[in-house]
Formats: C-alpha cells, sequence, structure tokens
C-alpha cells in the first residue's frame, strides 16, 4: 500500500515537473491537468485488470501531458489567427488615423488578461506626442502628462526594443511611484520600415511577466498597427496638401467650401448665425507691377501670416484666389462680423513690409459681408452674397467694407436663343 502512495507520489511529482516547464499551458488549466491525472490513475487502480508498473504510469503521464499540451498550443494558434483577423479588419477599415489609433488600443486591452490601460504616443522627429488611450473602464483619450524624457517611453523610442516591467512599484524608472504606477507594464515601438512611427504602453493590474502567447499577439498588434498608422498619417498629409494653399499655407477654396458646409449644419443645430467675409488686398497690382511676381508673393504670405496671428480660433480664413482672401466667422451675426473687419481694416493698414531699396507702398483692404441666414440660405449663395458686396465696395468705398442687400438667390438659367438659319 505504501509503494502504491509512493508510486502515486511519483507520478505527480513527475507530472508537475512536465507541466511547470511548459509555459504553453495557461497557469489555469496546469491545476485541471493534475486533477485529471488523478482521477485516471485512480481509475486505473481500481481496475482489477491494471497492473501497471512504475515506468507505464510515467509514460501515460508523459502522453496525457503531451496532448493536452498540443491541444492548447493548436487552441492558442488558432486564437492567434482569429486576433489577427480581427487586427486586419478592424486596423485597415479607415484611413482616419484618430479612429485607427483608438482600434489599436482597443484590441491591446483586448489580448491581455488583466489589462488596466493602453496608451500610444507617436513619435516624429524625436518627439512624442499623446495619441491615444483607453482603460478598462472604459474612459477614451484621458488626458496624461507628457512623457518624460528619462521615462518609459522615450526609453522605448530611443532604443527602438521592447520594455516589459514586471513591477512598478519596485523598478528604478519609476523613481517616485504614485498609487496608480501598480502591476506590470509593457512598452513597444511601433516599427514601420524601420522607421519608429509610435510607441505602445500596455499596464496590467497583477504583476509579473508577460506569456509567449501575450507577447506574440502585442508584437503582432504593433506590426499591425505600425501599418496602418502610416497609412493614415499618409493619407493625413495627402488630404491636407490637397485642401492647403501651396504659396500662404492657408486653406484654399475646396478647403473653404467643405468648411462652408460645416459652418450651415452647425448654424443649423446651434439656431445660431455665421457671418463670410470676402477681402480683396488693394494696392498688390502696383507691388506685381513695380518689384515682380517673386516679391507679390512674398506680400501675400506675410499679410496671410499677419491675419492668422490676429484672429480668434474658432475663424476660419482661406485664401480665395489672386489676392482674394474669405474669413468665416462662427457663431457670428453683422454686429461681430463688422467689428471683426474694421479690426481687420486697420490690420493691414498698419502693416509693414520691407521691399527692396526700402521702397514703399500702401495696402489695404476691401471687404464684403453676408450673413447666415439673412442674407443667403446654402454655401453658393452666401459667397455670391459677400463677393457682391465686395464688387459694391471695390466699386465705391474702396479700403472698408459693405454689406449685402437683401437676400440672394440661387443664379438664374441663362436662356440662350436658338439660330434661325
Amino acid at each position: 500500500m505504501e509503494d502504491k502512495s509512493e508510486q502515486k507520489l511519483d507520478v505527480f511529482q513527475h507530472a508537475w515537473e512536465i507541466i511547470s516547464g511548459d509555459n504553453s499551458i495557461p497557469p489555469e488549466e496546469k491545476k485541471g491537468i493534475l486533477r485529471l491525472l488523478r482521477i485516471l490513475i485512480e481509475i486505473g487502480e481500481a481496475s482489477p485488470r491494471s497492473q501497471a508498473s512504475d515506468s507505464q504510469l510515467r509514460l501515460q503521464t508523459h502522453e496525457v501531458v503531451s496532448r493536452h499540451s498540443l491541444m492548447a498550443l493548436v487552441k492558442q494558434q488558432a486564437d492567434e489567427l482569429n486576433a489577427l483577423k480581427n487586427l486586419s479588419l478592424n486596423l485597415t477599415s479607415s484611413l482616419d488615423l484618430q479612429i485607427v489609433l483608438e482600434a489599436v488600443v482597443a484590441e491591446a486591452l483586448r489580448l491581455v488578461k488583466n489589462a488596466r490601460t493602453a496608451h500610444i504616443f507617436l513619435y516624429s522627429h524625436g518627439k512624442l506626442e499623446f495619441g491615444a488611450s483607453l482603460d478598462a473602464k472604459g474612459e477614451k483619450n484621458k488626458p496624461i502628462s507628457m512623457p518624460r524624457k528619462d521615462g518609459l517611453t522615450y526609453l522605448i523610442a530611443n532604443s527602438r526594443e521592447k520594455v516589459i516591467i514586471e513591477d512598478m512599484q519596485h523598478h528604478p524608472i519609476y523613481s517616485h511611484p504614485s498609487n496608480e504606477w501598480t502591476g506590470s507594464i509593457i512598452g513597444v515601438p511601433l516599427k514601420f520600415k524601420d522607421l519608429i512611427v509610435g510607441v505602445m504602453n500596455l499596464s496590467r493590474s497583477t504583476t509579473g511577466g508577460f506569456t509567449r502567447a501575450e507577447l506574440r499577439l502585442i508584437e503582432l498588434l504593433a506590426d499591425q498597427a505600425a501599418v496602418a498608422i502610416s497609412n493614415a498619417t499618409l493619407h493625413t498629409l495627402v488630404a491636407e496638401q490637397a485642401n492647403t494653399d501651396i504659396l500662404t499655407g492657408l486653406p484654399n477654396r475646396r478647403a473653404l467650401e467643405d468648411r462652408l458646409q460645416e459652418e450651415i449644419r452647425y448654424a443649423k443645430r446651434t439656431n445660431l448665425q455665421f457671418s463670410v467675409v470676402m477681402m480683396d488686398l488693394d494696392g498688390f497690382k502696383l507691388v506685381n507691377d513695380k518689384y515682380g511676381h517673386i516679391i507679390g508673393d512674398q506680400v501675400l504670405t506675410a499679410v496671410a501670416s499677419h491675419l492668422m496671428t490676429n484672429l480668434r480660433p474658432t475663424d476660419f480664413l482661406a485664401r480665395y484666389g489672386g489676392d482674394e482672401f474669405t474669413l468665416l466667422i462662427r457663431e457670428g451675426g453683422l454686429e461681430t462680423a463688422e467689428t471683426v473687419t474694421k479690426k481687420i481694416v486697420e490690420l493691414v493698414k498698419r502693416f509693414d513690409f520691407s521691399f527692396p531699396n526700402r521702397g514703399k507702398m500702401e495696402l489695404g483692404i476691401t471687404a464684403g459681408i453676408a450673413v447666415y441666414p439673412i442674407h443667403a440660405l446654402n454655401a453658393g449663395d452666401l459667397l455670391r452674397a459677400a463677393d457682391s458686396s465686395l464688387y459694391q465696395g471695390k466699386k465705391h468705398n474702396r479700403g472698408t467694407y459693405s454689406v449685402a442687400k437683401g437676400i440672394t438667390g440661387p443664379l438664374q438659367p441663362i436662356a440662350l436663343q436658338k439660330n434661325n438659319k
């Protein structure tokens, strides 16, 4: 009887050694395997036919554990393939950078057990800037302090290698740990074609290392995320270039039309007015005639910069074409538009440009104002109303502004006369 008990203990010890050394078996499943072995041994002992030797029991033990390990490995690989499919679908479904970043942090929390927070910082020209975050409670993009130069995130960006900290409370990189810095954390660089585009940090509420399966999935996510971020960044850059005036850096006419539609939707939703101010630079033709188009371009760029630094952040200034600018004044009726336009007229009067050979030229602004929904009800008619009042100002009131008269409706179709020859 004693021999059988010792034999049983020996089998369990052997089984535990095999299981403990197999990292492919999740910790929560290891006890389940031992219970399964106990049942199989007890069934074998109860059977009159079974007189298994110690070597046979060891062989059976190894076979049970090996088969379970194989099944666990197959399941793990299936989970990883499924995760890869989900990552590909989620991260390539949009070219909007913010949507991509939020999808990445959502996937990161889903992949790791006891995950607490996931953060992404974008990296460009040696600097990190906040991209997106998500915590286990579902709070998105919670503002946090920027990474320290001697902190984890910059360490990963500069070293280009992942870093695992198994216990934040007792790690030198967290020299003054707060109550929030508990558990473990992993930081991985997001690399695309050998270029670091960002850093992703994933923290857990528990201390200790990450399993091989978790590390594979995190690195898989990092690879996919880097590609998605690069594509989204390129798309954003191309979109910005398509909507930006090359000379002045201001939004162009295409961007103006998009913003006009947005302002109309906003005005309808809030039941507020907004204004359109069309402006023409007085004296600009003389600049081109006297100094040439290169100096003329420099003057336009300088005027645009001068105006931009003196406008509200909510206002939208665009180059309409040539020496014409258009300003959209959000939540601004006629009174606000007149106040802002007077300010612009004075700004341009005081504008000083260093012409060649210390030359002097006087510049000014003539403007036309139209207000939604007083003077028009759609984008095209609103621009025509402002442009018409600008024309009247150039004709009768140069160097100041004019206001649209009445409501501007749609253009009437031109009737073509038939040729009866």
